[in-house]
This record gives structure tokens, sequence and C-alpha cells, in this order.
């Protein structure tokens, strides 16, 4: 979708030069003859860029920069003046100002300053996303069939358009499935924007997707562009798709269909090309029986189904990971890696992992860090793994001599169980510090606190 520019001067003739000029550069060109018809067009259209001249008739240039930077904070200014003083650039500056240009225009410098100032606002987007995703930094590992299937399929539906739904337990790498697809595809120039479903409450999710009108509801202070806006032409993912409410699941068919939203509170229709990608750790099949996952929207979703297999199924890449691990640990640590020896190795290719891959590279870090040595022996891992703890046996359904659980959904409860009481130990059982470290929301932490049985009153 062509980049929208709002250009606001008094002067017709140079609202047709610029409009001209740009739109021969394939932007889209709205005009406002003075700042107060700029705020409104702001609050309707929510352009990608602004050119505001500062000698206007009514409020001046800076007075609606300042009302636009309080309606929409994000949004990018360019200044124009006939009569510019250093003293009016810096002030503009301070007030969020892009550039400065003055007049008489050099419609090259515009031009320049247009592209670099529409750069810039990608670049923040980009960077805002590399810094939330710096933390869960990986590749996907391994030379086990699975996943040697699973990035043949990758490369084979990454440079389509069509929609993928990823299934798969927490912490198989559901994500990182997600961002090959985007990265060979066509898109890859364009943003990868992610969002965990689960971890928003409710009441936000369709503000967070679609984004808000300023004053939509309470705390909605300015105006905001939501996920869909963020990734126009590049790949949004959508993580625990399956905790949608029926509500956004909705508006969420609609966009997959027609391509266009509206923002919360708003009435305008907004369109864009994104490449939808959604990920779920749930039975949607299960969710659509209990009327709690539209059947609608699961059929357009899953136009390709990927698995994810859990880490179990595929314990020959272990030793691999871990290789991985420990290089990634030591690069970012800046000093010489340990070796794992054989028999580590072994210890843990041997552990069940209810946590995924996840769950080892935290136990590899663990290791690193707790094994004063320069070799980790299996003689490191067990302590560390609760004195061994659930560790598969051939043909024994006993683990070190406790029982195992009769089904797959009781040994996950009972890894989870112990895993948020000793996160909660780990801080003291401050709730609010646990959710965070963990990554969950915190009203879904107390929730599983009470359905546990676990008694924080420590």
């Amino acid at each position: 979708m062509a980049k929208t520019i709002l250009i606001v001067d008094d002067e017709k003739d140079i609202r047709t030069s610029l409009t001209g000029i740009l739109e021969d550069e394939g932007y889209q060109v709205m005009t406002a003859s003075s700042g107060m018809d700029a705020l409104e067009t702001v609050k309707q259209e929510l352009p990608d860029l602004v050119l505001l001249d500062i000698w206007m008739p009514g409020i001046d240039g800076l007075e609606t920069l300042e009302r636009v930077k309080a309606l929409c904070p994000q949004l990018t200014v360019i200044m124009i003046s006939g009569h510019g003083t250093i003293e009016t650039a810096v002030k503009a500056t301070k007030l969020g100002a892009f550039d400065f240009i003055e007049k008489p225009l050099s419609l090259d410098k515009v031009l320049i300053s247009v592209s670099n100032a529409l750069r810039m606002g990608e670049l923040s987007v980009e960077n805002e996303e590399l810094k939330r995703a710096a933390g869960n930094e990986n590749e996907l590992i391994g030379n086990s069939a699975a996943i040697s299937e699973l990035r043949e399929h990758i490369m084979r539906v990454a440079g389509t358009n069509a929609s993928v739904l990823i299934t798969g337990e927490n912490g198989t790498g559901k994500e990182l499935v997600a961002r090959s697809l985007h990265f060979y595809s066509q898109r890859k120039a364009k943003p990868f924007i992610a969002i965990n479903c689960a971890a928003i409450p409710e009441e936000l999710i369709e503000s967070e997707l679609f984004g808000h009108e300023k004053g939509a509801f309470t705390g909605a202070v300015a105006q905001k562009k939501g996920k869909f806006d963020l990734a126009d032409g590049g790949t949004l993912f959508l993580d625990e798709v399956g905790d949608m409410s029926l509500k956004t699941q909705a508006k969420l068919l609609r966009i997959l269909q027609e391509r266009c939203f509206e923002r919360v509170g708003g009435t305008k229709l907004v369109s864009v090309d994104v490449r939808v990608i959604a990920a779920t750790n749930k039975p949607l099949e299960e969710e659509i029986r209990n009327g709690l996952f539209r059947e609608d929207l699961y059929y357009r979703l899953n136009v390709i189904p990927f698995h994810v297999p859990a880490l179990r199924e595929r314990a020959e890449d272990i030793p691999l990971l871990v290789q991985h691990f420990v290089s990634q640990f030591y690069h970012y640590e800046g000093r010489d890696p340990k070796e794992f020896k054989s028999d580590a190795l072994d210890l843990l290719s041997r552990y069940v992992w209810p946590g995924n891959v996840r769950e080892l590279r935290n136990i590899v870090e663990r290791i690193l860090i707790m094994t004063p040595g320069r070799q980790v022996t299996a003689g490191d891992v067990p302590t560390l793994l609760g004195g061994g703890g659930a560790r598969k046996e051939s043909g024994d359904r006993r683990m070190d001599g406790v029982s195992l659980p009769a089904t797959l959904r009781e040994a996950r409860e009972d890894f989870e169980r112990e895993f948020i009481i000793r996160k909660l130990e780990e801080n003291d059982w401050n709730i609010s510090r646990t959710a965070d470290l963990i990554e969950l929301e915190r009203s879904n932490l107390h929730r599983k606190i009470k359905a546990y049985g676990i008694d924080v009153r420590k």
C-alpha cells in the first residue's frame, strides 16, 4: 500500500505543486489549507507523513505541530517555512519535527527529506520488533527427519501469500517457523510483526490489532496504529490465536476476506496488504466443537498447516541444539565456551523436556552459569534437573523411582505447577515480577496459581 502524505499550506500553488511531484513518486496525497483542517484530516485519515507550513492564518504551524503530536505522537512531521529562523527551527525540533525545509522549495530536497522521514519511521518499527525479539533469538536447528521435512515445507510455502496455521506444544519454536516463512518470502524487506494473543487483556486485543481513535476508550489519549497497520506489506504473526474472543475472531475473519478493517472507535475503512501466519498449542477442532473458535476462521487460517514436533520426538537434535545455545550464550557474554561431554549430552538427550526447546535453552544457560569447570559432565546435569527428574527409561513407566503420570496432559500439568512454584520461590513469591519474567499475563498466572492450589502466603 502506498504511503500517505498530508500537505498543509495556505498557498494553493504550493499544495498543487507538491501534490503533483509526490503523486509522480507513487505517494497518496491529501491536502489541507489550515491548521484546523489538518487536525481534522489527521483524526480521520492518520497519514504516514505531514508536510506542514509554519506561517498560516488561524493557528500557525508550530501550534498545529504541537496539537498533532499530542493527538498522534508517532506521526512524522516535516516543517516548511518561507521566513525561517534558527530559533523557529529549534522550537520545531523540540516539538518533534523530523526536518525543517525553507522556501522557495527545492523539490529534490523535499523528496529526499520525505524519503528519509518515511524510512526512519520504518526503521523505528523494525527496531522495536528487533528489541522485542532479541530475547527469543534462535534458528531452526537440527538434522532429524522431522526438522528436515519442516525446513523443506517452509521453503516450498514461503514464496506464496497463503495463510499458514502452525501447531505445536509451547516452547517448540512456532515463532521461529513463522520468521523463517517471512525471511524466505518476497515480503522479507517489509516488517514482521508478532503479537501474543494470550498475553494481552481481552479489552485491549482489538486495539492492539486494529489500532484506535483518540477517546475510543479510557486511556486512549491519542490515535494509534495497530499491528495490521504496522505489518502492511509484510507479515503478521498471531501467536496463541486460539485464545482470541469470538468477537475479535469475527473481525479477523473480515480482514482475511476483505483486506480492510476499522480502527476501534472509528468508521473509516483501512486497507492493508498483510500475510497472516497464526499459531496455537490448542486443538482448534475441539475448540470449534465447544463453540470457542469459529469454523470459518479456522479454514481461512489453515490453508497451509504446519506442525512443529516436540523436542522429545527429535531427541537426536539435542546435541546440536546444546552446541548452538553454548555458542550463542558465549557470543553475548564475550567469554570462551565450555564443552559438554558426551555423558552430559546423553543425560540431556534422555530427558523428557516438557518445556521443549525453550526449556532446553534455559537449562543449558543455567548449567553454563552454575558449573565452575571448563567441561560439563553428567555430574553437573542431574542436580540442575532436580536430581535427574523426568528422564526417559526405555520400557519402564517410572522415572528414577517415581511413577509416571497416566496421561501427557497430567505430565504437563505436573511440570507447569512445579515450574510456577520454583519461579515464585526465585522471585520471593512476587506474582507481578514472576509473571513478567516467565512472559505470562498477571491475571493468567493468578488463575493458574488458583487452579493448581499453590499457597502464595509465604
